[in-house]
């Protein structure tokens, strides 16, 4: 049975894939921060995991929950938006670190601690990101400290791409689409659910041909 790892699947894209993993039959662990989310997770028959991913104890909690298992498909999710501003004004050092610490953090600190034999070999490592994290297609600067962070994460990803190579490893950065979440808001072009869909075909599909690549939903190869 294939292992799944989502983290960051308290709502939106992270609940769905994990839901959607859950039913087609794979094992799936999904993590979440807040107590009130975990029978709603907890209930779409996955192993929900409590854990902070900011905190110390992170990779403690995961790796008791691995048990030596390894995964096929390791999926981080968590993501923060930051102030929404349409032009360029300083953020504070609270929403900075904030963005920050959530958007890229997270990612610099679970790829070396998922790298180090907890991924089975083939498997597929990747983190959500955004199409607003492109520098070579950027056309706003609103959202900018969010795109910052997206660049970063892009960045992160490409170079993990490039040191886990000689373990097969198929490492991915995803756009999303513009989805109707928390974040994306009511107006937005994608339901969760056609989303989550979207990007589990596209990661299923991928191989080692597209290690290090930064893919749409629909599995375009967008701009860095």
């Amino acid at each position: 049975m294939p292992i799944r790892l989502i983290l960051g699947a308290s709502r939106g894209i992270g609940h769905e894939l994990a839901r959607q993993y859950a039913a087609q039959g794979d094992r799936v662990l999904a993590t979440y921060r807040h107590e009130a989310d975990g029978p709603g997770l907890a209930a779409l028959g996955v192993e929900a995991l409590r854990v902070d991913l900011l905190q110390d104890d992170c990779e403690a909690v995961l790796a008791g929950a691995l048990k030596g298992a390894l995964v096929d498909t390791a999926l981080i999710v968590a993501g923060v938006g930051g102030p929404q501003a349409s032009e360029v004004i300083a953020p504070t050092r609270e929403e900075f670190d904030a963005v920050m610490r959530t958007n890229v953090f997270v990612s610099m600190r679970l790829i070396p601690f998922l790298a180090a034999g907890r991924l089975a070999r083939g498997a597929k490592l990747a983190v959500l990101s955004s199409r607003m994290g492109s520098i070579g297609g950027a056309s706003s600067a609103s959202w900018w400290l969010y795109r910052a962070s997206k660049a970063a994460l892009n960045s992160v990803l490409k170079s993990a791409s490039l040191a886990l190579a000689s373990q097969d490893i198929v490492c991915l950065s995803l756009h999303p689409g513009w989805v109707r979440t928390d974040m994306g808001g009511a107006g937005a072009d994608l339901g969760v659910e056609e989303s989550a869909a979207s990007l589990l075909r596209v990661v299923a599909a991928t191989n080692r041909s597209h290690n290090g690549r930064f893919l749409n939903y629909n599995g375009e190869q967008l701009e860095w």
